[in-house]
């Protein structure tokens, strides 16, 4: 439970800019979605082609992400933090100006490394300016600003779109990002700077500890599970019920706002409870036994997207115990091992794909639940077994 010792107050100027920081990162690739036909026709190529973007982007994403997490423990993370961003921002406008479908990946690949090198790096320096009973909720609130991407993000790229263009899109987030580097330009530590860390020598030993490698592994599988529903779940809506695109627009924004309201509850929980692993196994299992019924029993799509929400709503719930417990190491291996975890996520996120269309083509979405339930049964076994191994401070 919580201890009585009153705890600061929290770097709201920070978490907001970091905020702001993992919405633009995020918005980079995601908020892409509603575009795909006009990107198509506008640079004479298939939408299949456009759409692997996605995976140009996720690839680039995870090989900078456990780069930028160790370059950060050597030369600071507020340069990697304001460089990522500012990369960022030209990548996006790139983008814009692109003149055919090679230059667009070109770009695009380029903004999904920046993006990498940014998001493990901003959780790291969240989590070195808040006591370990805090970091669930402050970086509970810094995941919020990614998951208001599906939210926010997409409708306002569909709005804002339709007006200016998928070209005019890409500048809107460049700017974004732009103005989320000067936010964290402001608001990132002093200590985050290159001074005084010359005569540091991170231990690779510490940052790749047994129990940062078991926790690793656990978010691959914690990524799989919750992929393989958030990647399909519009496609499952699809072809099981017959519904339309645009039908399945307010069942998708329920299904992300499942995943805001458990990482703001999940904030809480980490920091009221100290077992940590205790609460990321229970969400786990119960996330795991919600895939089951949302792929194996669709009776009406109310039924569905409810079985949606709660799926997302367990699986966020246990996401900020997870962060908070991978947070908790020495602080000069910090960013390298938050860093790693950008890269298991990619990983994660790249097998929910291929695993999704293989069992698609093989036995259908009736495969996803028993899949989905083993990985949740997992990881909860994974996140016990972690809670006896000792902590390296």
């Amino acid at each position: 439970m919580t201890t009585t010792t009153a705890s600061r107050a929290l770097p709201w100027a920070l978490i907001g800019a970091a905020c702001l920081g993992s919405f633009a990162a995020t918005s980079s690739g995601t908020t892409r979605a509603p575009f795909l036909l006009e990107m198509a026709h506008d640079l004479g190529v298939s939408m299949p082609l456009v759409a692997n973007l996605v995976s140009m982007t996720a690839t680039a994403w995870g090989f900078t992400s456990a780069f930028g997490g160790w370059a950060s423990d050597r030369v600071g993370r507020r340069v990697l933090l304001v460089g990522g961003l500012l990369a960022l921002a030209l990548a996006m406008c790139g983008q814009a100006m692109a003149g055919n479908f090679l230059w667009v990946a070109v770009w695009a690949t380029v903004a999904g490394g920046c993006a990498g090198t940014f998001t493990g790096v901003v959780f790291a320096e969240v989590s070195s300016r808040v006591e370990d009973r805090q970091r669930g909720r402050a970086l509970g609130w810094v995941m919020t600003g990614q998951s208001l991407t599906l939210v926010v993000g997409v409708p306002l790229a569909a709005w804002i779109g339709s007006l200016i263009g998928w070209r005019g899109w890409n500048v809107c987030v460049g700017g974004l990002a732009l103005a989320g580097a000067v936010g964290l330009f402001i608001t990132a530590g002093r200590g985050t700077g290159t001074a005084g860390l010359a005569a540091r020598r991170p231990s690779m030993r510490s940052a790749l500890s047994r129990r940062v490698l078991g926790l690793l592994g656990i978010g691959v599988a914690e990524r799989i599970c919750y992929g393989l529903a958030t990647v399909y779940f519009a496609t499952f809506l699809q072809a099981v019920y017959g519904l339309s695109l645009a039908a399945t627009a307010l069942p998708l924004c329920i299904f992300a706002l499942g995943n805001i309201a458990g990482t703001v509850l999940g904030g809480q929980v980490a920091d009221r409870f100290r077992d940590r692993m205790l609460t990321f196994a229970m969400a786990m299992a119960l996330s795991g036994v919600a895939a089951l019924g949302l792929f194996m029993w669709h009776p009406a799509p109310a039924i569905s997207v409810a079985l949606g929400f709660v799926f997302t709503f367990m699986n966020a719930l246990g996401r900020p115990s997870y962060m908070a417990s991978l947070a908790n190491v020495p602080d000069d291996v910090r960013g390298t091992v938050l860093g790693l975890n950008g890269t298991s996520a990619s990983v994660g996120w790249v097998g929910a794909a291929a695993l999704g269309a293989l069992l698609i083509s093989t036995v259908g979405f009736e495969g996803f639940g028993p899949l989905a339930a083993l990985l949740g049964l997992a990881g909860a076994a994974g996140a016990l077994a972690n809670r006896r191994i000792k902590i390296s401070t």
